[in-house]
């Protein structure tokens, strides 16, 4: 079987490390990065090119196309790729409004009686910024579009709230992502992130994780990708696991169900676990990243049939299971991410890191050049994922194998994880 990966960061390296140990699976993937090339074969087109992937999809004859990231997906790929007649992991454009529409999410949360943040839209920056000078701090500012992690302000103080509405709808800092604003109550308490597989119907939940987004150790400085995740959370045991299935995940698809718009792939729900019980704070149409590392480092079955029994409707015939053990991930970052990160610096100590047990770098924004040098090419440059028998032995795992890689301008956090062992 031929599976290609859409995407080229380290989400899409995970996915294509546990593929490749499916029987029988020839992977391939969109242009790939510096550490993907022992478990796939690059083609050269971009991950965004939907014409070019569904070309590529043909010309390969692949048996299935994988999509890793969000805008492939919002473009339509998945509705080109089944036009076509080529089996597809990720939803339609109009399921990954979601992800893509802030507002839209909203929507379908309040028809489907969703737990979530209240929540206002506006079109008008006029209207916005009258709404922000008088609602209660915080408050929290979204771009409705897809920003790439940039369309996000938690406002503590008024005049925050005000630029961010400024930035997104007057300035145009973010184009048309940011041309609706939707603005949210904030809700305080702990947050995280829970994906399932689901065909439709049938829905697989996956372990639970926790991402940390803001750049500095104890949650400090500008929001990021994300810097780092751990799998399994204590706040998603077996009991919470299944009220957020019956409170969230299901509603939410039944929703859609009613608008004709059937959800196949990886629906994910970012949750804060608040005094009154978890509020959806965002939904994503695909695997999370960094979260994707641990929790398929921890996967137990065969990722490749049940992409394909997602994309067939027939996902309860396939059986999952998770590595007891927890997973910690570490991200290495360049200099000056996420503001104006440096590239092109030589990455030393990944043959070191790759001795060490248990343990499993993740390549994201790296490139290999001619003379087999790697190099950063990127923000977030790799994810340095190890498990151990308990958090602290996984904790102490991916911080060795982490202080074993250098490059110019390296930055990391210290306190993934710390919380929970």
């Amino acid at each position: 079987m031929k599976i290609l990966v859409v995407g080229n960061g380290g989400r899409e390296h995970a996915m294509a490390w546990r593929l490749a140990g499916s029987p029988g699976v020839e992977v391939l993937i969109t242009r790939g990065n510096g550490g993907t090339d022992d478990v796939a074969r690059a083609i050269d087109v971009a991950p965004t090119d939907v014409a070019g992937v569904a070309t590529a999809a043909r010309t390969h004859a692949v048996d299935l196309v994988a999509v890793g990231p969000e805008v492939p997906l919002a473009a339509g790929l998945a509705d080109r790729l089944i036009a076509d007649g080529i089996r597809v992991f990720g939803p339609v454009q109009a399921a990954a409004r979601l992800e893509a529409s802030k507002a839209f999410a909203h929507e379908v949360m309040a028809a489907a009686g969703v737990p979530c943040a209240r929540s206002w839209s506006f079109d008008d920056a006029t209207a916005a910024l009258r709404h922000l000078e008088s609602c209660p701090l915080p408050v929290v500012v979204k771009a409705d579009g897809l920003a790439a992690g940039k369309g996000v302000v938690v406002a503590t103080r008024r005049d925050e709230a005000l630029a961010a509405a400024r930035a997104f709808m007057v300035e145009d800092h973010l184009g048309a992502a940011g041309r609706t604003v939707v603005v949210e109550e904030f809700l305080a308490g702990q947050e995280a992130s829970f994906m399932v597989m689901t065909d439709g119907e049938h829905v697989v939940p996956l372990a639970g994780a926790r991402d940390h987004k803001r750049i500095f150790d104890g949650d400090r400085g500008p929001n990021t990708g994300g810097m780092g995740a751990y799998s399994p959370t204590p706040l998603l045991d077996d009991a919470t696991r299944d009220a957020v299935l019956a409170s969230v995940i299901r509603p939410t698809l039944d929703a859609l169900a009613r608008r004709g718009i059937p959800f196949r792939g990886v629906l994910y729900a970012g949750l804060m676990f608040t005094a009154d019980g978890p509020r959806v704070l965002e939904f994503n149409c695909r695997f999370g990243d960094p979260e994707t590392q641990p929790v398929l480092y921890r996967l137990r079955g065969d990722l490749a049939e049940a992409m394909v029994a997602c994309a067939e409707g027939r996902l309860d015939r396939v059986p999952l299971a998770f590595d007891p053990r927890p997973a910690v991930c570490v991200v290495l970052a360049a200099g000056g991410y996420p503001e104006s990160p440096r590239t092109g610096d030589a990455i030393m100590g990944l043959e070191a890191a790759a001795r060490l047990p248990e343990t499993r770098v993740f390549h994201a924004g790296t490139r290999r050049q001619a003379d087999g040098t790697v190099v950063t090419s990127g923000g977030r440059v790799l994810g340095v994922t190890a498990t151990g028998a308990d958090f602290a032995q996984a904790r102490a795992r991916a911080y060795e194998a982490a202080r074993c890689i250098r490059f110019e301008g390296m930055q990391f956090r210290s306190d993934i994880g710390a919380s929970v062992g």
